[in-house]
Order: C-alpha cells, then structure tokens, then sequence
C-alpha cells in the first residue's frame, strides 16, 4: 500500500497494488465521527448515482458504511493541473477544457434525473445561505480576520454581500453541482477526462461550476481562452437546454463567479493557516488578482464599489504578509 497525498481534504488516500501489477485506490475519512462517515457515504451514494449516469467518474468496487472505507477504480496520477504545469501547446490545453466541459455537462444536467439529494451530507441545495456563510463570510473570516487583521465585517461591506447573494441566487438551481470544479478535481486518463472529489455534491446553478473552471487560479487560463470555452459551454448547454435563457445565463455567471472567487481565497487563506498546507498559499495572490479584475471587467461589477476598494488592496497586502511569513 502507498500513501497518497490529498489537497484540501483531510480523507486519507492509498494506493493498493496488487500481485497482477494492477491497482486500487482505498479512501478512509478522516476522522470516524459522524461527520466524517456522513462524507464517505455521500461519495459512495453520489459517486454510484454519477457513474450510472454516464459521468466519467471513478468506478466504486466497494462501501463499508461502518468504516467509511471506499474502495475506487485508480485512476493514475496525471491531474489536469500537473498537465497545464508541462506547458502543453494551446491547442491541447483547448481540446482538455472541451472534454472538461462536455463531461460537465453530463454531470449537471443529465445526472439530475434522481440524484439522490438524501445523500448529500453537507446541505442539499447551493443558496443564499450557503453564499453569505461558506463564501463571503468565509472569505472575510479567514482571510480578512484570520490573515490579514481585519476587524467585524463592515455594514456596507455586508450589504453588498447581501446583494451579490441576492442577485447570484436569482439562477435556475435545480441541477448538479459539483462545487469545486477545477483542474485538480480533473484528471487525464488517455483521451478521457475523469472527474473526482465529487462528495460535496448538491443541487445548485449550471453557471457555478463552470466559473470555477474558467477563473481557477491554478490554471490561469488566458483571456481569450475563458472566452472561446465560455461560448463552447453556452452552444453546448443550449443544445441539451433549449430554453436556456442565454442572457440571463451570461449575466448570472459573472456574480456566481464573484461568488466562487471570494469562496476560494477564504479556503486558500484557511487551508494555509489553519492546516498547515502551504502548497495553497502561492495561489491567493493569482486569485486576490482576478477577483479584481471580474469587478473590474464587467459593469455589474460598480453595484460593489466597497467591495471593489477592498480587493484594490489585496494583491499587495497579501503580498506583504506572505514575505513577513517566508522571513519568520
């Protein structure tokens, strides 16, 4: 058996390889209480539910709901992100993003016909709630509070919280969400992409999802790049949705991507300095740089103007922290 790393989770991973050179990938909570073992059986639940779909998951051979234990089809080592980081040339980077998509869009709509909402162990439903709490909330506690030294969260900062959460939950919530749709939830097997780390799983908007992907910082994908797979998931949904209402669709996603943007740097910020892993730190001043810029970009973005003078700041203040921690 071999130890795996993970990312942001606390699940234990290992690889078991067997005497005919094949293997298998056991995942244990981490932790035995009751939370731990709802997550496990939220990703057995959910995980059989998306293969019998026909999202390009990682087949489940076992479940031992007493343990937790999962027993996974292993799917190599060879995530999306570590691809990107070799440099491939643009046409390849297009031609993964577009398998990306496709399989997304499998997982969103196709996979909502009995998707076992019982199963879900950390809330059903992506709303207005779960934005203010999870995602701006987050965002101010451990990165403002916890990083930076902030004090209580300003009146007209959480009213514009309010709004964006108001506007962004005015989407269509009914189908699969993934909610961390990124280039290290994605991996490559030959031609395929495979999708995992799927156990948080709910109902919620299309729009989240693929903002995820096109505004992840560890990708940094080029301009015209988001651009060009922004429009290739637009004529696909389309196809699969005829009565997807394409404007509200384009104007959605922009505040479900300020949602997702605020949510990331809150977990980079406590993934960091709560647990210790600094792999997550580099990536809080790419992503601290986009949230500026989606405020920047669109007009949408002048209904935050409090919120926008904050992200002005974050960039170099995170800066300065970050050499002040490399110097202790």
């Amino acid at each position: 058996m071999e130890v795996l790393a993970g990312d942001g989770s606390d699940r234990r991973f290992y690889r078991c390889r067997r005497a005919d050179a094949t293997s298998l990938l056991l995942v244990l909570p981490g932790s035995a209480d009751a939370r731990g073992l709802a997550e496990a059986a939220a990703a057995a639940a959910i995980g059989r539910h998306l293969g019998r779909s026909g999202v390009p998951v990682p087949q489940i051979y076992g479940f031992d709901p007493a343990s937790g234990a999962l027993l996974l089809e292993d799917l190599g080592d060879l995530l999306l992100h570590r691809r990107l980081q070799e440099r491939p040339a643009g046409g390849e980077i297009a031609a993964c993003y577009r398998r990306a998509i496709e399989a997304l869009l499998i997982l969103q709509i196709k996979a909502r016909a009995g998707f076992p909402v019982d199963a879900c162990w950390d809330t059903r439903h992506y709303d207005r709630s779960l934005m203010l709490e999870r995602e701006s909330g987050y965002f101010y506690q451990a990165l403002g509070r916890d990083w930076l030294g902030w004090g209580e969260l300003p009146a007209e900062l959480a009213a514009e919280f309010e709004l964006l959460a108001e506007l962004a939950a005015e989407q269509p919530a009914d189908f699969v969400l993934h909610r961390d749709y990124q280039c290290r939830n994605l991996m490559l097997q030959g031609d395929r992409v495979r999708i995992i780390d799927y156990q948080g799983a709910r109902l919620g908007p299309l729009a989240y999802d693929l903002a995820a992907l096109l505004n992840d910082p560890y990708a940094a994908l080029a301009p015209d790049l988001r651009a060009a797979l922004f429009d290739f998931y637009l004529a696909r949904a389309t196809e699969l949705l005829p009565d997807l209402d394409r404007e509200n669709f384009r104007r959605g996603w922009y505040f479900l991507a300020l949602q997702r943007n605020l949510q990331i740097m809150g977990a980079f910020a406590f993934l960091t300095r709560q647990r210790g892993k600094k792999f997550f730190r580099s990536y809080l001043r790419p992503a601290a740089t986009q949230l500026v810029s989606l405020l920047n970009e669109m007009p949408e973005g002048h209904r935050f103007p409090r919120l926008r003078k904050l992200a002005a700041t974050l960039p170099e203040k995170i800066n300065l922290v970050q050499k002040g921690h490399d110097h202790e």
